[in-house]
C-alpha cells in the first residue's frame, strides 16, 4: 500500500488509525468495566424460572428468523425485576456494544461536547431502552464486546443484552433470544477504489477476503464456496475478532476486499476515501437486540420499546447518524415492520 493512500485513510473524523488503536483497547475496556451486582444464578439475573412457555423457536423450526420474537409487553417480570433490584449504585442496564463502528457505536475524538462518551445509532437505541425500563436514559453500563464474543457475553451473564449490529439468524436463535428487527441491511463488498473487484461475483477470483469471526458474512462466504456459488479461488481464510480490523488489514494491503453488512461498509467507506462499496448487497439481513434465552419479559419489553421507537425516535436517529453515509432514501432508511410468532 502506498504512503499516499495510508495518509489519506487517516484523515476525517479522527482517522481509522485512531480507530485501530481503539480496537486494540477494546478488550482492555471490557475487562476494566466492572460488572454490576447479580442475583440468583450469578449472572446478570436474566435467566430464572418459568421460562419454558413462549421460548423462541429452535433453529430446525425457523424459516424466517426475523419473525421469531415474542409479542410486545410493558409488564415487568423476573429478568426486569432483577435489573431494577440491583443496589442503587449498580442500578443500570448492562449492554454489550461496539466502540469502534463509525456512526453505530463509537467514540468521536473530535466531539468536544460528548468527550469520550459512546455515540451512534445503536447507542441511541440503548438509551431509549434504559429510559423505558429504568426511567433514566443514562442508566447504562456499556461493555465493549468483540464481534466473536457477543453470544458468549450473553450466555455467561456478562451483559443483559447486546445492541451491536447483530443479525438475527436461525442458528443464533438456538443460543440467544432476539427482539423483533430494528434495522434492515445486507452483505456487501468493500475494496479499494482502484481495485478490479466489481462486487460479489467472479471478480473475487484469487482475491483475499476478510470477514469477522462468527459473522454472518463469513458464514455466507463459507457456505457459498462449499456450494460452488463463490468462485473457488477466492481466499476467505482471513478472519478477525472485530469487523473494523478488516478495514485495517485492507489498508495495510494484507487483504484485497472486505465483506460485511452494507450499512457498516458504508460507514467505513466514509472514514477512508480510498475505498468504496463494490456492487450491491447480496443478502437481506435484520439487526435485532440479543438477550439471554428464557428472559421472556425482557424480550417482550424491548419489543414494546421498539414499537414506540419506530414511531418516534428511529427516523431521528437515522437522519442524524446514518443518512450521511447511506442516504436519506436508501432501502434501509425506514424501520423494518415487526411480525411476531
Amino acid at each position: 500500500m502506498s504512503a499516499r493512500r495510508l495518509r489519506a485513510s487517516l484523515k476525517g473524523w479522527g482517522g481509522v488509525g485512531a480507530m485501530a488503536v481503539a480496537c486494540a483497547l477494546t478488550a482492555v475496556f471490557a475487562l476494566l468495566l466492572p460488572l454490576s451486582s447479580t442475583r440468583g444464578d450469578g449472572s446478570t439475573g436474566i435467566g430464572g424460572q418459568g421460562v419454558g412457555q413462549g421460548e423462541q423457536a429452535k433453529a430446525e423450526e425457523c424459516t424466517d428468523p426475523q419473525d421469531q420474537s415474542l409479542t410486545p409487553s410493558s409488564l415487568d417480570g423476573p429478568a426486569i425485576e432483577a435489573i431494577k433490584n440491583r443496589p442503587a449504585k449498580d442500578r443500570r442496564l448492562i449492554v454489550g456494544v461496539d466502540q469502534n463502528s463509525f456512526r453505530w457505536g463509537y467514540r468521536d475524538p473530535n466531539n468536544t461536547e460528548s468527550g469520550s462518551d459512546l455515540e451512534g445509532f445503536d447507542i441511541d437505541l440503548v438509551h431509549a431502552i434504559a429510559d423505558d425500563i429504568l426511567g433514566d436514559p443514562s442508566a447504562v453500563q456499556f461493555r465493549a464486546i468483540p464481534t466473536n464474543q457477543r453470544i458468549p457475553a450473553i450466555q455467561e451473564g456478562k451483559v443483559d443484552m447486546v445492541v451491536r449490529t447483530m443479525t438475527i439468524t436461525c442458528s443464533r436463535l438456538e443460543d440467544v433470544a432476539f427482539s423483533a428487527p430494528y434495522f434492515e441491511t445486507g452483505q456487501q463488498v468493500l475494496a479499494p477504489i482502484d481495485s478490479t473487484i466489481t462486487g460479489y461475483d467472479k471478480s473475487l477470483a484469487n482475491q483475499r477476503i476478510c470477514t469477522a469471526t462468527g459473522s454472518t458474512a463469513y458464514e455466507k462466504l463459507d457456505a457459498d464456496k462449499k456450494a460452488g456459488k463463490l468462485v473457488s479461488t477466492a481466499d476467505i481464510s482471513t478472519t478477525v475478532p472485530n469487523q473494523l480490523d478488516c478495514l485495517v488489514r485492507l489498508q495495510l494491503g494484507e487483504v484485497d476486499a472486505v465483506v460485511t453488512d452494507g450499512a457498516l461498509a458504508a460507514s467505513q467507506a466514509a472514514q477512508d476515501p480510498t475505498v468504496e462499496l463494490k456492487g450491491t448487497t447480496f443478502t437481506t439481513e435484520y439487526y435485532g437486540v440479543a438477550m439471554k434465552k428464557g428472559a421472556d419479559d425482557l424480550v417482550r419489553r424491548v419489543n414494546q420499546v421498539l414499537e414506540n421507537y419506530r414511531q418516534s425516535g428511529w427516523r431521528t436517529a437515522y437522519d442524524k447518524w446514518l443518512s450521511p453515509t447511506l442516504g436519506a432514501d436508501s432501502p434501509s432508511s425506514n424501520p423494518p415492520a415487526a411480525q411476531y410468532k
